[in-house]
């Protein structure tokens, strides 16, 4: 499971790869989340117009998806605001690599190792924006330029991360 960073995670097949039932997968999933090993995403699925996948998501360790994923959920935390970190993705592969969603707030966040924006990079965000216009939509990436393509504010690492400290808005 510590390979598993920031994909979805079928249960079922890990239980069958491990020759164990479903729900002794789902219950060490439990123990890890429990001892602050990990934790899972669930989807967002607010009024949902395409057919979403519903696997949650573990998100762990020193990647990038991760330490993004951790500054998120103490935001969160910290918001003292009816905020719910998830993520989205769609059957048809779009997807997002975080949702934060609430009375104050409402963002798509994708995060993306590379130092240049590219068209495909954008892909998921502009189907979320499609289907949730209202959300501000950002992707995190690890160029040094503030730019904006096709209605999606793309921030460098450096940044989004100076700028997400509770009690704040989250940059962008």
């Amino acid at each position: 499971m510590s390979l598993a960073q920031a994909t979805p995670i079928a249960l079922a097949n890990t239980a069958r790869g491990c020759q164990v039932s479903r729900a002794t997968v789902e219950g060490y999933l439990e123990v890890r989340e429990d001892l602050l090993l990990g934790w899972r995403l669930p989807t967002f699925q607010r009024r949902a117009k395409r057919q979403l996948a519903n696997h949650p998501e573990e998100i762990e360790g020193a990647a990038l998806d991760g330490l993004v994923a951790q500054h998120l959920r103490a935001w969160v935390d910290d918001s003292n605001a009816d905020l719910r970190l998830h993520y989205w993705r769609t059957k048809t592969g779009n997807e997002v690599d975080f949702v934060v969603f609430g009375k104050s707030a409402f963002h798509a966040i994708e995060v993306k190792n590379q130092r240049q924006v590219r068209p495909a990079d954008l892909k998921g965000l502009i189907a979320f924006g499609e289907d949730y216009p209202e959300a501000r939509r950002v992707l995190v990436y690890r160029g040094k330029d503030r730019v904006k393509k096709q209605g999606v504010l793309c921030l460098p690492c450096a940044e989004f991360f100076a700028g997400i400290r509770p009690g704040d808005r989250l940059p962008g």
